[in-house]
């Protein structure tokens, strides 16, 4: 019997945690193998259809890591197709769970799930409700799976879950819309706003789903390092400006510039730089039983160095 099944096992995440385990324990999926590890047993695996049912059925393992998502969709990619993965895909993978005796299902949702908004406490802890905004694609197709997660474990308590809320990933070599902020010659932030971040390094989440798919108590958690950062305290470490303009002023520009194609953002972009979830990690340390070994502003003083910037 497969112990571990990894779905997104060839990501950023999926690889290091394949390092991090047996080989002899882990079953790597995916649409293709990537950059995993020669040793790797692998099979190929699309969430949006019949495949996890067939290959959890066959395979039989006892805990299963989710971590097949759509964080930043390429180029041409429509909501209806990250819908699939996010939100069909989760539905697949957690039916074909409980129908196969799997003993855990570990899930990477976001702290985008709490969504943006302006009465969100700072720091949040996971108390909160998931709120994500339905004008966010992947805010809202992770409230979606915190939904169904939430029922089955209503219905199915034999299911073990560990549910991780991360905020914002980096490490080496990532790239995607919100590094795509911090090389702009400056940065941009809505007037009255502190625009703030919490960050992740890629290792720590790593070593995190490792404990959540091997020891952890089940549990949802918070994952980010230490405190957080303003834009003001990202521009001191990257030596650029801050651009500050009022909300209306940049709904009002990104509303002219998406249909002229100068933009792939509309006004409800807005949002995002002003209500910023906050994450607290005190459940992490206390309850999980892991501390992060390096702060938010560690990890993005170890990008930066990295991104040479």
């Amino acid at each position: 019997m497969t112990r571990i099944l990894i779905t997104g096992a060839a990501g950023m995440v999926g690889r290091s945690l394949v390092r991090a385990l047996p080989p002899d324990e882990v079953l790597a999926t995916d649409l293709a193998p990537g950059k995993l590890p020669d040793t790797t047993r692998f099979r190929r695996m699309d969430v949006t259809g019949g495949d996890p049912e067939t290959i959890i059925a066959e395979e039989r393992p006892e805990v299963v890591v989710h971590l097949a998502s759509i964080v930043t969709p390429p180029p041409g990619m429509s909501r209806a197709a990250a819908e699939a993965v996010d939100v069909t895909g989760t539905r697949n993978v957690l039916g074909a769970c409980l129908r196969h005796g799997v003993r855990r299902l570990v899930v990477t949702s976001s702290g985008a799930a709490y969504g943006y908004h302006a009465d969100n406490p700072v720091p949040l802890t996971e108390d909160a409700p998931c709120r994500g905004n339905p004008e966010f694609a992947y805010a809202d197709h992770k409230r979606r799976v915190e939904e169904m997660l939430a029922e089955a474990r209503r219905d199915a308590p034999g299911l073990e879950q560990v549910v991780l809320r991360v905020g914002t990933v980096l490490g080496q070599g990532t790239d995607n819309q919100i590094t795509a902020l911090f090389h702009r010659r400056r940065l941009l932030a809505v007037r009255g706003c502190d625009s703030p971040f919490v960050f992740i390094w890629t290792e720590d989440l790593a070593r995190i789903v490792q404990r959540a798919a091997t020891e952890a108590p089940p549990g949802i958690y918070n994952v980010a390092g230490d405190g957080w950062m303003t834009v003001d305290d990202l521009a001191r470490a990257l030596g650029k400006p801050v651009l500050r303009l009022p909300a209306w002023a940049l709904k009002a520009a990104l509303a002219l510039a998406r249909p002229l194609g100068l933009s792939r953002y509309g006004p409800e972009q807005v949002r995002f730089l002003q209500y910023r979830p906050v994450l607290s990690n005190e459940r992490l340390k206390s309850v999980f039983g892991y501390t992060p070994t390096l702060s938010s502003a560690e990890v993005f003083a170890l990008w930066q160095k990295e991104a040479g910037l």
